[in-house]
């Protein structure tokens, strides 16, 4: 026990009357080398003491296996919230202002009565004083080091989308851990990010698939650089759960390097148990994001999103000499539909012309939702005759569809309007080239594709023009009729 000289020998007389051996000491570091040496039932001591702290004194005593369960009671001048929340933090099982003796001795009865014997063994090394003074540096430098890292790891909360965190977080981690791979699975939503060596892509991602038991369907995003370690397979990957509020939202894995040291396991827990907060922050942002740029019908880009890419594409074009086209599609008769089987059934049709553009366009194309019947489909790297021939296969896609509302079929077609990217256009004069188009099939008809004529491209265009580009001839205004038979695969369609 150490507390002040002008309360040391009263705590001591009062607690031996109340039938405890009491052993009071003056210097707080020969009464934590007495406590470690051989653990009392209870330690009572000051909050603030001469060259060692009750916090830096219970800090140790916790980290230490002999007393890590022995209760410390800290008592202060003044029955104040901050030194009561100093002495919880510590580990204290209470703190007790000065003067409330009575308090402190049905908390010192009740914390005795509650300990559990120790029966684990125990070895003291000599040095004393000093000794536990190196202890309690020691201890305090690795309670530093964890608040440094636990800090950077919440500050991944400003990354603002799961794509970037992952990759400041890989940019993080390998600077704290040597690893071959590093690996974050999460469930809401399914989300799979590997971190590995370029030279690891193939065995790194099957030996974190297995360590997760992440699912072939779901796709990786990947990161790769050489922060990552190029070793050869060798301990077993190190897995923890990523905890948020009572739940669990993911796991982190990663597998050591040969460099590894045996920290390792220990800074990769506490990541984990630090990195549930800024993942939910991150997945609330791109769901905002996904909110903000999806038609919620058709779950396609609204018009918002496509006009931003559009702009990246018009740039890229215009710099590299990519070919560009887009086609504006309308349902006919939609206001028919809708008076003829009802709103729910036009959302209906909306609803299958979308997923239908989903399933059957490109990965690196776009479809969005332009406006209520209307949708626009950018086709990228991809020239007029290219547009055309895709505009077509959607056009017939989309007559074969087979939409029912109260047991009766609905008969649904498009016109369409296929444009091709000039240098001069801007984001909204090409739309409005495949809009004017789309009219003239509407006039010509109904259920046609209509190309607009071909206006100049840059003479520095490095495009390889596609195989399919002799289907319609460049610089006419060629419909492709409702039964025409495209002869080749579009260059946009899968």
């Amino acid at each position: 026990m150490d507390v002040r000289d002008d309360s040391r020998e009263m705590v001591a007389r009062r607690l031996t009357a109340q039938g405890y051996v009491v052993e009071p000491f003056a210097d707080p570091a020969l009464g934590a080398d007495a406590a470690l040496a051989s653990p009392p039932c209870a330690l009572i001591a000051d909050l603030w003491m001469p060259s060692i702290s009750g916090v830096q004194l219970c800090r140790l005593l916790r980290a230490e296996p002999a007393t890590a369960a022995m209760p410390v009671i800290l008592r202060g001048p003044h029955d104040d919230p901050r030194s009561r929340f100093w002495a919880g933090r510590a580990g204290a099982v209470a703190y007790v202002a000065k003067g409330r003796m009575g308090e402190l001795v049905r908390i010192l009865e009740n914390a005795s009565a509650a300990t559990q014997p120790n029966d684990g063994f125990f070895m003291q090394l000599s040095g004393g004083g000093v000794d536990i003074r190196e202890r309690i540096a020691r201890h305090l430098d690795m309670a530093l080091f964890d608040a440094v890292i636990a800090a950077e790891v919440r500050a991944l909360a400003n990354c603002g989308s799961f794509e970037r965190l992952f990759d400041v977080f890989s940019q993080f981690l390998s600077q704290v851990v040597s690893y071959r791979w590093m690996a974050i699975v999460t469930s809401s939503p399914s989300q799979f990010a590997l971190h590995h060596h370029p030279e690891n892509v193939g065995c790194a991602e099957l030996e974190a698939r297995e360590a997760l038991q992440v699912p072939e369907a779901l796709s990786v995003l990947r990161v790769e650089d050489e922060d990552a370690r190029s070793d050869a397979p060798g301990a077993a990957p190190i897995v923890c759960i990523i905890p948020f509020g009572i739940g669990q939202l993911g796991r982190l894995a990663i597998a050591p390097s040969l460099a590894s040291d045996p920290e390792s396991t220990s800074v990769v827990a506490l990541v984990a148990r630090e990195l549930g907060g800024p993942l939910r922050m991150a997945a609330l942002m791109d769901e905002s994001q996904r909110l903000a740029t999806t038609d919620p019908l058709t779950s396609l880009s609204n018009r918002r999103a496509l006009l931003a890419a559009l702009h990246v594409e018009i740039a890229l074009a215009r710099r590299y000499g990519h070919a560009l086209s887009a086609c504006l599609l309308d349902v006919d008769h939609f206001k028919s539909i809708n008076d003829g089987h009802g709103h729910a059934a036009g959302d209906q049709v909306l609803a299958a012309i979308g997923a239908l553009l989903r399933r059957e366009l490109r990965t690196p194309d776009m479809a969005a939702r332009w406006g209520g019947e209307e949708f626009v489909v950018l086709f990228r790297q991809t020239d007029g005759d290219g547009g055309a021939l895709a505009a077509e296969r959607i056009r017939n896609a989309v007559q074969g569809l087979e939409i029912s509302a109260a047991g009766k079929k609905i008969l649904v077609t498009v016109s369409i309007g296929v444009a091709e990217f000039a240098v001069e256009d801007s984001a909204e004069a090409f739309i409005e080239c495949a809009d004017r188009a789309m009219y003239r099939a509407k006039l010509g008809g109904r259920n046609r594709v209509e190309r607009e004529p071909a206006r100049g491209r840059s003479s520095e265009s490095s495009a390889v023009p596609s195989s399919e580009s002799a289907a319609v001839p460049s610089g006419e205004s060629a419909a492709v009729p409702s039964s025409e038979s495209a002869a080749a695969e579009p260059a946009v369609l899968s």
